[in-house]
């Protein structure tokens, strides 16, 4: 059913995608061809946040960083094939919150798809670490997109969690 309301949600997931995308390109962008990160290798912005250079041939937390050559192709024909199936739900997404997290979440596979085919890798450069009691806790690095593919998990279970729902009738 095309309604003006589900078209709407459609667009705003659409919106969303396409402002992750380039926000994460643009940063990305940034990071090689103005900051010369690989270069550098770090900056120190605060003391609890780095710019550091990796480049990321695995997926997430560099798991199947192992698999070889052709690793990079094979995530992102998988990444694809995943963002498809998202505009399918995307279609189908019953409010705006799950419209927004689903464009979140493609717009972030899109950008590290992107990485993939020109780098053979995902520019990652984000570090964020803290210091307790002598005990030095440091993040995985990440970029613009995995952090747009987090937060739109997180939504998307915290709106199937607690999210308004109309009642079932009998």
């Amino acid at each position: 059913m095309n309604t003006p309301v589900r078209n709407a949600r459609f667009r705003l997931g659409v919106i969303m995608a396409l402002a992750v995308l380039v926000a994460d390109q643009a940063s990305k962008w940034w990071v090689l061809n103005v900051l010369d990160l690989p270069e550098l290798r770090q900056v120190v912005l605060l003391p609890v946040l780095n710019l550091t250079m990796v480049w990321n041939r695995g997926v997430t937390f560099g798991l199947l960083n192992g698999l070889g050559s052709a690793a990079h192709w094979l995530l992102a024909v998988l990444a694809l094939v995943i963002v498809l199936a998202l505009g399918i739900w995307l279609r189908k997404a019953d409010n705006p919150i799950t419209a927004a997290s689903i464009g979140a979440i493609a717009g972030g596979a899109v950008g590290n798809v992107i990485d993939r085919l020109r780098f053979g890798a995902v520019v990652d450069f984000i570090h964020a670490h803290i210091a307790v009691g002598g005990t030095d806790y440091s993040w995985y690095v990440f970029n613009v997109a995995d952090a747009a593919i987090v937060c739109g998990v997180v939504a998307l279970i915290v709106e199937s969690q607690f999210g308004h729902r109309q009642p079932r009738s009998a």
